[in-house]
């Protein structure tokens, strides 16, 4: 029998993506772009990071064309961009703990939302390679609303995506800071504390269903 939900306080939860439906690896994105680029990861992590590249692609200033022009201009160099995209996507994996959580609140009909800072290269890539991703109603995205998380601009946007108040918007991130961003615009949250190594990630998915129980709703799990 599937699930069945009560929704006498929560209308909506909304998921982080990395770290919480999926996990991803940064210095294996730079080390796969460095050896398509032919240079260091250093350099990479560099342009990337250091250098904001990657913040703006994932604010939506700028688009994928955009994104690998200005990368070949602050690397000096010209690989091939399908390899490239490749290199900088091929970096996910999900996480396993959680995928019964989220399949059963998806049998049991409840809303479902992504609120993630991510880029469209790398939704595009994990939407189409995991189907349990297609069970997200809504998709409240840093590179579609041009705000970061812990911006209260992302959260305000995620509840109104979702038609539902502040207050009965149920959220999951991994990020402390994230989670106490969405708290005080009024979310319910829970902090998904992971080690870095996710040692820890089935322990902290019992904490996952134990605070979903606790504010009434129930599914199999």
């Amino acid at each position: 029998m599937h699930g069945i939900r009560q929704r006498d306080t929560i209308d909506v939860i909304y998921f982080d993506l990395g770290r919480v439906l999926v996990h991803f690896d940064v210095d294996r994105m730079c080390r796969q772009m460095a050896a398509v680029t032919e240079v260091t990861p250093e350099r990479v992590h560099a342009v990337l990071f250091e250098q904001g590249l990657q913040m703006e692609y994932e604010l939506g200033r700028i688009n994928e064309e955009e994104f690998f022009e200005l990368y070949c201009r602050r690397i000096g160099k010209q690989p091939p961009r399908d390899r490239l995209i490749q290199a900088a996507n091929d970096i996910f994996w999900l996480n396993l703990a959680n995928l019964p959580i989220v399949t059963q609140l998806q049998l049991a009909g409840f809303p479902l939302g992504i609120l993630s800072n991510t880029c469209e290269t790398h939704w595009r890539h994990c939407y189409e390679r995991y189907a349990i991703l297609e069970g997200f109603r809504f998709h409240a995205l840093s590179c579609r609303i041009g705000a970061m998380k812990p911006d209260p601009v992302v959260y305000h946007a995620a509840a109104e995506m979702a038609a539902t108040p502040p207050e009965r918007v149920f959220f999951v991130d991994d990020i402390a800071s994230h989670v106490e961003g969405s708290r005080q615009v009024g979310f319910r949250a829970f902090h998904y504390a992971v080690d870095p190594a996710g040692k820890n990630q089935w322990e902290a998915t019992r904490g996952l269903a134990r605070a979903l129980r606790g504010l009434g709703i129930r599914f199999n799990y």
